[in-house]
């Protein structure tokens, strides 16, 4: 991305290390995630002020880039990220690294809700909020659940509420883990005073409340969910269920669940990844498109995650590690199916942004954050987030992102 020379700047730019309040990038190709052609956009500290044609801003405080060429998209929301790793389920040698800050950065990911998994043991929520405000402090937005598969829920006070009303990350419960052998096999009534503390705790602080419910591949599916919504006066936003991609007959179930008015999570297509019987997480996106229903549909990365293969007596026989990068990489092979950018953009940006009540965030758009994506040939260029280049022209702010 060129800089562009503002005349009223002397000719020492590049010893320049601190970034000028205003940004002014010139000749985008803007989906936001809706198609608006070729703008400029105007950015004043962390936001977006203006987006217009031929924008002339002369200001001193201000630096001039020319994205002549690239396509900017709104920075990517993923909404399910194992931030400090997972893993175990195959022994101390399977736990999966830490996230490192980078990969977000490269593949366009601007914002990132952390969780725990299997392991609320050796992997701890204290870990985890540590690690959310460092990637926090180098630009990236975060945030994070309490808890883990197991129920009771892991907390940090003793109390799902609390932990959500004082703790500041905290926006929600999970990944509770359902129909799953690596579940604590909890009762419904558990698992519905875990949702209604969640509700509760939202309210209070202002928060989504969300329970992020992982499912695995059992039989029953997320049976317990509809009857949370059948059985109770909770409403159905609070619960939150993901990976419905992993298979074709729980994401029927998920489609069900959309219709009623919920938001299903699908895990996005790792690289290379196989499918079983032909169907994955982008067959499950064409087929909500074809319900109507992609509205009610997100997808999140599992990065780091461990991603393990068992037998059918559940015995541990392999393991792979989820990428953040899956979320555009799914957008791209959607893309490729036939489905407009501007309409497969949504499940990664506005959709995810709803959902935790991210009013500031997905998309590019006055009076929004400028989380900013740009990309040439699916290739990500430079990235803005909170209104700081974390990525210019390929080359990562000098920070020790390891």
């Amino acid at each position: 991305m060129e800089v562009l020379k503002n005349e009223k700047d002397e000719q020492v730019r590049c010893e320049v290390t601190v970034e000028k309040f205003f940004k002014l990038i010139k000749n985008a190709c803007i989906y936001a995630p809706e198609y608006i052609g070729k703008r400029d956009i105007l950015i004043a500290g962390k936001t977006i002020i203006t987006i217009e044609e031929n924008i002339n801003f002369p200001l001193f405080d201000l630096e001039i880039y020319d994205a002549t060429g690239l396509i900017a998209i709104p920075g990517l929301i993923d909404p399910h990220v194992h931030i400090t790793g997972g893993g175990g389920e195959g022994g101390f040698s399977t736990r999966t690294p830490e996230l490192r800050i980078s990969d977000c950065i490269k593949n366009g990911v601007t914002t990132a809700i952390g969780c725990l998994g299997t392991d609320g043991i050796t992997r701890s929520l204290e870990n985890l909020y540590a690690k959310a405000k460092a990637m926090e402090e180098i630009g990236i937005s975060t945030y994070i659940y309490t808890g883990s598969y197991s129920v009771p829920p892991v907390t940090f006070t003793g109390s799902i509420q609390k932990d959500i009303i004082l703790i500041d990350k905290v926006i929600g419960v999970g990944e509770i883990a359902i129909s799953d052998h690596r579940s604590s096999q909890p009762t419904f009534e558990e698992i519905v005073k875990i949702v209604a503390d969640a509700r509760v705790g939202g309210m209070i602080a202002k928060k989504p409340g969300i329970v992020n419910f992982h499912v695995g591949n059992g039989e029953r599916g997320i049976e317990i969910l509809f009857e949370i919504v059948k059985r109770t006066e909770i409403p159905i936003k609070h619960i939150y269920p993901t990976h419905i991609s992993r298979g074709k007959k729980l994401f029927e179930q998920g489609l069900e669940f959309a219709k009623l008015g919920g938001v299903i999570d699908l895990t996005a297509l790792q690289p290379e990844e196989n499918s079983e019987f032909g169907f994955n997480t982008v067959d499950a996106i064409i087929q909500s498109f074809d319900n109507n229903l992609i509205e009610n549909v997100t997808i999140s990365s599992d990065g780091q995650g461990s991603l393990p293969k068992f037998d059918k007596n559940g015995n541990f026989v392999g393991l792979g590690v989820g990428s953040v990068g899956a979320l555009l990489y799914t957008i791209k092979k959607v893309v490729e199916r036939g489905i407009k950018l501007d309409e497969t953009l949504k499940i990664a940006t506005v959709n995810t942004a709803k959902v935790f009540n991210f009013s500031k965030k997905g998309r590019i758009a006055k009076d929004f954050d400028a989380d900013i994506v740009f990309l040439r040939d699916w290739e990500v260029v430079s990235v803005i987030s909170r209104g700081e280049f974390l990525m210019k022209d390929g080359i990562l702010k000098p920070i020790n992102f390891e």
